[in-house]
């Protein structure tokens, strides 16, 4: 069984020969420093052969010896996790019985990552194998840093390292070898850089500077550490259509794969995020045709369109589930009649049993590796169009401009269409368009600024808006199968009634905003001055 525990730490080097800590009593905060003792950790750190996870700030380790022997991985915090930069996640499992390796005899044949730790880098790793990179054995002295109670604020260590870098070639690598200072907070530290800072001004008044490293893996590995993909810099006035598009794909290409991790352990909000990267990446592939060659990106838009679907399902599950339950704890206590709390958690409780696995297994599937490594193909080598080496200025605002009369080919005739199913499907097709031109803004803010940014943010309201109404459409559904149900229990069906009225006029409320709203991005200098 894994647990996560999130790490805030600083490592330190001595300019000078080795380490030496100053005092760090009367630290603000600080009543007391104890000797926490010493310890031998052997830790064998674990990647591809090409060294995907250090590449990505990720690392995998098996480490004996300390007070937390075991299987750790450690990954950046999530996109949409709130930190600083010194914070981290740490994914622990405890060592498996008899799997304990002496410091100075380590195994032949390694022992094998746990496939729970493995599925969490798979979005890295594809298929590619995972084995020794590198042996760090530690020497590690502690020093706690207690409050006037006697708890724990930080831990100070004082480490003397010695690497192996292991590869095929040579399995025992000549040991490099070095001292550094790590500073962690306690789970009763502040959680942010207070106490930090402190420390560290004591630490640099002795000397004590940041290591250049972000890890003690990434200096054993030294020049071999590959440097993580950068999409290309945009350049004011210079910008290529290509450079401007790239960009945007990398950025959530990256923000794609980081979720991976975050959607397999259930992360709040994981699904929602990953979704709408995948979303991104699609729209994006489909409003810039004459950057990148259709032919050769449409497949991959497809398949992203496959996940975002898969996505989907769990997603739209946890949207409609909170808004139902929203609804019924704001209806006064008289117009609930009948289990109607009960029956709602038994049917959010059935379809999170159905959605969850399937999303999990699309995150296993060869189709997903696939599409990662595609995706990853396409940002080496991108099959450029004719636009990808015109400026960004003047090829960006075209395209924004004609995913902008697609969605009013749409608008138009919804508007137009009498109430009822029919009406709600042109709607469902025009909040999608509307998406979609707002998603291909997002991509020429960087290039275009703030027209773009207003653009976007017309687009955004029409898009909630018209999110609204399907939500309420979707909602109308479902109640009526809950009444049903309860119908068919014998319960009373009253309070379902209730909720659907609510949501009828949660549609009928959009429907009437929708004109104006329409107008406010449909004038006409809004996409003139895309062109400026």
């Amino acid at each position: 069984m894994t647990e996560t525990v999130r790490e805030t730490e600083r490592k330190y080097e001595a300019r000078g020969a080795g380490p030496a800590l100053p005092p760090l009593d009367g630290v603000p905060g600080v009543a007391r420093v104890a000797d926490g003792g010493t310890a031998t950790l052997d830790a064998l750190y674990y990647d591809t052969p090409d060294l995907r996870l250090a590449a990505h700030g990720t690392t995998l380790r098996r480490r004996t010896g300390g007070a937390d022997p075991g299987w750790h991985l450690k990954l950046p915090l999530a996109p949409h996790v709130q930190g600083n930069r010194d914070t981290r996640e740490e994914v622990r499992l405890p060592l498996a019985a008899g799997d304990a390796v002496p410091p100075d005899a380590p195994p032949e044949v390694p022992p094998e990552v746990p496939p729970e730790l493995a599925a969490l880098v798979r979005a890295r790793t594809g298929d590619r194998p995972l084995r020794p990179a590198a042996r760090l054995v530690t020497v590690r002295h502690l020093h706690l840093l207690l409050d006037a109670e006697g708890r724990t604020l930080a831990e100070v260590a004082r480490d003397r390292v010695a690497a192996h870098r292991l590869t095929a070639d040579a399995p025992e690598a000549a040991v490099t070898q070095w001292s550094e200072v790590e500073v962690e907070l306690g789970p009763l530290g502040d959680g942010g850089t207070a106490l930090l800072d402190a420390v560290e001004q004591r630490l640099a008044a002795a000397g004590l500077r940041r290591s250049a490293a972000a890890s003690k893996l990434a200096r054993a590995l030294g020049p071999d550490l590959p440097a993580a993909p950068a999409p290309p810099p945009l350049r004011t006035g210079r910008t290529t259509a290509a450079d401007a598009v790239l960009a945007h794909l990398a950025g959530h290409t990256e923000r794609l794969t980081a979720l991976d991790a975050a959607v397999r352990r259930d992360l709040p909000d994981s699904v929602h995020r990953m979704r709408i990267a995948a979303r991104r990446l699609r729209s994006a592939l489909k409003t810039f045709p004459g950057v990148l060659d259709p032919a050769a990106t449409g497949p991959l838009a497809d398949e992203l369109r496959w996940l975002g679907a898969e996505l989907g399902a769990d997603r739209d599950r946890e949207v409609l589930d909170a808004r139902l339950h929203g609804r019924v704890a704001a209806l006064p206590a008289p117009l609930v009649v009948g289990p109607v709390p009960a029956r709602l958690e038994l049917w959010s409780v059935r379809r999170a049993a159905d959605t969850r696995p399937r999303v999990l297994a699309a995150l296993d599937s060869p189709r997903c590796a696939a599409l990662y490594d595609a995706l990853e193909a396409l940002l080496a080598d991108p099959p450029t169009g004719p636009d990808a080496g015109r400026p960004a200025a003047r090829v960006l605002p075209a395209a924004l401009r004609h995913d902008w009369r697609r969605l009013a080919k749409r608008v138009g005739p919804a508007l137009d269409a009498p109430p009822g199913p029919g009406r709600d499907r042109l709607l469902h097709e025009a909040r999608k368009a509307a998406k979609r031109a707002r998603y291909a803004a997002e991509a020429a803010q960087p290039v275009l600024g703030r027209p773009a940014k207003r653009f976007r943010d017309r687009m955004k309201e029409l898009q909630e808006l018209l999110g609204e109404h399907q939500d309420a459409v979707v909602a109308r559904t479902v109640l009526r199968e809950l009444a049903a149900a309860a119908d068919a229990a014998g319960e009373p069906s009253f309070t379902w009634g209730v909720l659907h009225q609510a949501e009828q006029d949660a549609a009928d409320a959009a429907e009437r905003r929708l004109p104006r709203a329409w107008r406010r991005a449909s004038r006409p200098g809004l996409r003139r001055r895309l062109s400026r």
